[in-house]
This record gives C-alpha cells, structure tokens and sequence, in this order.
C-alpha cells in the first residue's frame, strides 16, 4: 500500500467514525426530546387533574378558569371538551 493509498484509507476511516457519532448523537438527541416531552406531558396530567379536583370544591375557581380557557382554546374540538361554543369563522361565514 502506497503513502497516498495509507491517507486515504486513514481518511476513510475517519470520515466513518464521525458519522457513526453523528449517528449516535442524534439518536441521543432524540431520546432526550422523547424523555422531555414524556415530563411534559405528565406536568400537564397532574396539573390538569389537580384542577379537576380543585373545581368539585371551589365552583368559583372552575368559572374563573373556564373564563381564561375561553381565550385560550382556538380549536373546535378542544372547545367542546369544556362545553364551549365554536369560534366565529373568518370572513363573518
């Protein structure tokens, strides 16, 4: 094998390792986001179930919510989960 042959091989070599790294750290990357988004989800159960809760003893808390998830909720099927009516369509149709 030739010098220039031995470099080229040496490069090759190389070039694979990074992108077997590459490879992996977007694997890693992935799984923190899994991980992230599995805490999230589970902050928004509890909290969610906190408030259900909250609401059965404090009437006035539910109103008051509800009252802020009027503006919050922009989707049709996400308002009628609270028993909210639809928004107005663009366009006044």
């Amino acid at each position: 094998m030739t010098p220039d042959e031995k470099a080229k091989a040496k490069l090759e070599k190389l070039e694979s390792k990074v992108d077997s790294a590459k490879k992996k750290l977007a694997l890693e990357r992935q799984k923190q986001q899994k991980a992230d988004r599995k805490i999230e989800t589970r902050k928004k159960i509890l909290l969610g179930s906190y408030y259900l809760a909250e609401f059965k003893k404090d009437p006035e808390l539910e109103k008051k919510v509800l009252a802020k998830m009027e503006t919050f909720l922009t989707r049709d099927h996400d308002r009628a989960v609270f028993d909210l009516p639809p928004l107005p369509k663009e366009g006044g149709q």
